[in-house]
């Protein structure tokens, strides 16, 4: 069921009037969203000792729904309260309507909002008269929808809820703290999360999360290398030898406009090329561990062929790194002056750590017909410096390499 924006029609009651108000309550369908402070608060109270209560108080089963805030300052100043009670029929739907349409919530706020609700169950609260007839359930997605808000940020914000101090909460409530933030705050001991949170001084606290932002990052590239370092003594100890790495620059074969005309500048008048057809059948899939990654050189005419044969390898696509090159290349309907490295894994093989990523566009100069440039395979050794690795097509041996291909070394060094 969406939830609606606009609240249903009220109906004032018999005896709607000034009303003797001691200490009310309020709904935990009020309490969704956070009581206004401050400044905010000061204006609110201003106006009411001026103006009066223009609106009544909304109940609920003897709770306040709506109006919290105007009847504190309402109390504060000493003016007159009406209230009247509330006649429609999905509670939930109005408080959410009323406030994110007046209220000025952060991102951070509405995503705690929309937390909130999406933790609530039908029947789980027994501070209601009736709760099953005032509470439903509503999904984290419909939630973040209404609040206007990622999934992923309902996600963060649950995390604070869940693991937070009372303090912290507050302060995401408060706008003080953004709700990543306080995710990240929210891993610490709940003593810690409070001296956090207590910090008068802004640069102070923007410094401590970004201690533990800097901890939490070095602590996953930690994790990330034992992984790897893991995987690679895994593959080693095989009986039969297979590579983590598979890095091809296939013989490509072009097919050009005219054979008699169109070769004077094609891969085949430097070195035997392979139809498609043949490069698919080559059994690297059998060469390939488990967990294994390809990187797999394709020119922009034969992405499409370079995709199959990815797949026909056994290996799933990913991302692609783009070489730019410093000369122009000849081309039909453009002038070339790029080529594609495309990444695919299978298994569970570890991606690069964050911040580690290499940039997806590297220049570097043209060397002799379809050579490579060096720092691509300084790439791979930097994102995988422990798996065994495999160059199909090499033209030179590296340290630690195992070569294949017509110009491959011998042996590899």
């Amino acid at each position: 069921m969406a939830i609606a924006f606009l609240p249903p029609p009220l109906s004032w009651l018999p005896g709607d009037a000034p009303t003797p108000v001691g200490q009310l309550p309020f709904h935990p369908l009020a309490n969704l969203f956070p009581l206004i402070e401050g400044e905010a608060f000061d204006d609110l109270m201003a106006d009411i000792a001026a103006n009066g209560l223009q609106e009544p108080i909304e109940l609920l089963d003897g709770a306040i729904l709506d109006g919290r805030n105007r009847y504190r300052a309402a109390l504060v100043v000493g003016a007159t309260i009406h209230t009247r009670q509330f006649r429609g029929s999905d509670p939930l739907a109005y408080v959410i309507s009323k406030n994110l349409h007046r209220r000025q919530l952060s991102q951070s706020q509405r995503a705690l909002v929309a937390a909130r609700v999406a933790t609530m169950r039908q029947g789980e609260r027994t501070d209601l008269a009736e709760p099953s007839a005032n509470l439903r359930k509503v999904s984290q997605g419909e939630a973040a929808r209404v609040a206007n808000v990622s999934d992923r940020s309902v996600t963060t914000a649950r995390e604070v809820l869940s693991h937070g101090a009372a303090e912290l909460v507050a302060a995401v409530d408060g706008g003080r703290i953004s709700v990543s933030a306080a995710a990240d705050i929210a891993s610490l001991p709940l003593a810690e999360q409070r001296r956090i949170v207590d910090s008068v001084d802004p640069r102070a606290l923007g410094a401590a999360i970004k201690r533990l932002r800097d901890t939490k990052t070095a602590d996953k590239k930690a994790k990330r290398a034992r992984r790897e370092a893991a995987l690679a003594g895994k593959q080693r100890a095989l009986p039969n030898k297979r590579f983590g790495v598979v890095y091809a620059d296939p013989e490509w074969q072009f097919e050009t406009y005219s054979r008699e005309t169109g070769l004077d500048r094609a891969a085949d008048n430097h070195y035997p090329t392979t139809p498609t057809n043949d490069i698919v059948l080559r059994p690297v899939g059998d060469i390939a561990a488990s967990d294994s990654v390809l990187f797999l050189w394709a020119t922009a005419p034969m992405i499409k062929a370079a995709l199959r044969v990815l797949e026909h390898w056994g290996f799933e696509y990913k991302a692609q790194f783009i070489w730019e090159k410093d000369k122009l290349s000849t081309g039909y309907w453009n002038r070339n002056m790029h080529e594609l490295l495309l990444v695919g894994t299978r298994g569970n093989v570890p991606a690069p750590a964050m911040g580690e990523q290499w940039p997806s566009v590297i220049k570097a100069p043209v060397g002799e017909h379809s050579a490579k440039p060096e720092i691509f395979a300084e790439l791979i050794e930097a994102y995988y410096p422990n798996l065994p690795k495999i160059e199909l097509n090499a033209r030179r041996a590296r340290p630690g390499w195992d070569v294949w291909g017509l110009e491959a070394p011998e042996t590899s060094a």
